[in-house]
């Protein structure tokens, strides 16, 4: 009889949708046994969420490390500042960052993923494509050959990225939306659902429409502080 694989414990930053796709992906998978979830809004503590207790806060995250024995996490927080920050609370606690990457994804063998990875049903990660930490790459989206994502990108839903495109850290990259293939999209861009990208996309820019055209609605870019923008509590 073939001996059975022991599961790992673990536990999930964020109790809300994300949380709930996270979840399915891990209990799919089957390596990690998921204890429950944590999440600032303390109101939702001792609730549960598919099955799973909300547990406590992030400051009762090392009380909970020793009480379940749990030396494996991942932030599953839609938004990239915040999944940033905190995947780099996790590493300061001395614990591992997971991934999940649900079984029906495509992903080629000389793909690269990094730490705390999402990567949901359908998604397709082509040959010689780096993805960086704390990444989604949402449902049925597209990424081909020899692109780079940056940290703490989300990729929505049905996105289609073509070959050798750069994405810089935190930028967003709309539901539905196409990049032709060999541009830049800067940093914290966002990329408007149904968008196509046909040029260069500067840091900090919000493009829409076909073909996509940059718009401005809040302060200039160079007013824009991303590192002291207000945080949003985990969803």
């Amino acid at each position: 009889m073939p001996r059975k694989t022991r599961t790992q414990p673990c536990i999930i930053l964020g109790a809300g949708g994300h949380g709930r796709v996270v979840l399915d992906i891990l209990q799919i998978v089957g390596e990690h046994e998921v204890v429950g979830f944590i999440d600032s809004d303390p109101s939702l503590t001792g609730r549960r969420v598919d099955g799973k207790p909300v547990l406590g806060t992030l400051d009762d995250l090392p009380r909970l490390r020793l009480a379940h024995g749990v030396e494996h996490a991942i932030v599953a927080i839609g938004n990239n500042g915040v999944r940033r920050d905190f995947a780099q609370t996790i590493e300061s606690l001395g614990m591992t960052l997971i991934n999940a990457v649900h079984p029906s994804a495509s992903i080629a063998r000389n793909a690269t993923l990094g730490r705390n990875v999402v990567v949901a049903t359908g998604a397709t990660v082509c040959c010689h494509v780096q993805v960086g930490d704390s990444v989604i790459l949402n449902t049925g989206c597209i990424v081909d050959h020899e692109s780079m994502i940056g940290t703490a990108t989300h990729v929505c839903p049905g996105a289609r990225i073509a070959g050798r495109v750069s994405i810089e850290s935190g930028a967003f990259v709309g539901i539905g939306s196409t990049i032709i293939q060999s541009l830049r999209i800067g940093c914290e861009a966002v990329i408007g659902a149904g968008a196509v990208v046909i040029s260069d996309v500067d840091p900090m820019t919000t493009v829409v429409g076909v073909p996509a055209r940059p718009v401005y609605t809040s302060a200039p870019i160079r007013e824009v502080d991303p590192y002291h923008a207000p945080q949003p509590v985990l969803a």
